[in-house]
């Protein structure tokens, strides 16, 4: 009698190839946007200390004098837990802001770059990165919108309430509904400069690496040398960032602490100079530190789920 093969072993034998996710299909969009989520929702979460204390300082400075002083006048009269005060609407708010993001701006990239034609594309390449990730930030900020005036209310205002279960309800009867959505503008000042920056910035940064800084081709560099590049220029997009959209990040913390507060009545209580440079270097710190960490987690998620990291580059003439 003939020996039987063993099922185990003729399936080990015939290994079936990983099915690869076809780029720019509705699959590769959906994980583009799951990459958003586990990129700016964790992050965002992770830096809740830093996001209270800049916060607190933005809306209340004759309390909180900078960053040492705000760590410790929190701590003293809230104890360690209060510096983690709103960190359910973060981590929901920017997880919901993540995937709009990463994911619509994927789609906008492509959608525009094909309008444009190959030769217009590549010219004018960083006008596809500004005018993609714009758009894709315009809708992020409607999904963060309610979920950013709870987190500030929260953070800002003693007594208010513990978190978003009980801070939502409260908000909504104080304010109504429209309410949550009453910084919607200020949100797209900050957030649309941040992002056509945190995106246009990051590309661009990118190729200068593979250009200048790297001594072989991208296609030649393994995995993690490829994430290393990835969170460098996250981190050096990131710092542009912080500057470009720091005024608008004053007026969206003082106008959902402050019911009934106009962006005229903020401009004039805080002045110009206290606009711009209020909490800044906080910020600064922050958001390098948020954004590089973003763009390698994003990039390590698109890598695990089979797919190249981001950023385009022409390979190196040998």
């Amino acid at each position: 009698m003939a020996p039987q093969t063993s099922p185990m072993v003729s399936a080990s034998a015939t290994e079936v190839a990983p099915r690869k996710i076809e780029l720019y299909s509705s699959e590769y969009y959906w994980t583009c946007a799951l990459g958003g989520v586990a990129s700016c929702g964790l992050t965002h979460m992770g830096v809740t200390p830093l996001d209270v204390v800049k916060c607190n300082i933005q809306t209340n400075p004759a309390k909180y004098k900078g960053i040492s002083t705000g760590f410790r006048v929190l701590v003293a009269e809230q104890g360690a837990a209060g510096l983690f005060k709103g960190w359910v609407p973060t981590l929901l708010g920017y997880s919901a802001q993540g995937a709009c993001k990463f994911g619509l701006y994927e789609y906008f990239k492509k959608t525009y770059a094909d309008m444009a034609g190959e030769e217009v594309a590549k010219k004018y390449q960083s006008a596809i990165f500004l005018a993609g990730s714009a758009s894709a930030e315009f809708f992020a900020d409607i999904a963060l919108c309610p979920f950013e005036a709870v987190k500030v209310k929260v953070q800002t205002v003693p007594g208010f309430a513990k978190g978003l279960s009980d801070g939502l309800p409260k908000f909504v009867a104080q304010e109504g509904w429209g309410g949550l959505f009453k910084g919607i503008k200020p949100l797209w000042g900050r957030q649309i400069p941040y992002t056509m920056m945190k995106f246009g910035a990051f590309e661009n940064t990118v190729q200068a690496i593979y250009k200048y800084a790297m001594p072989k081709p991208k296609s030649e560099c393994s995995k993690g040398e490829q994430l290393g590049v990835s969170f460098a220029a996250g981190y050096i997009a990131g710092v542009f960032c912080a500057v470009v959209s720091h005024p608008a990040d004053n007026l969206v913390s003082k106008l959902n602490a402050q019911k009934g507060a106009t962006v005229g009545d903020i401009v004039k209580e805080m002045g110009w100079y206290a606009l711009f440079t209020r909490g800044l270097g906080l910020r600064i710190i922050m958001i390098g530190t948020l954004t590089g960490l973003q763009w390698g987690i994003y990039d390590a998620f698109k890598v695990s789920m089979g797919l190249p990291t981001t950023g385009s580059v022409e390979e190196k003439k040998k």
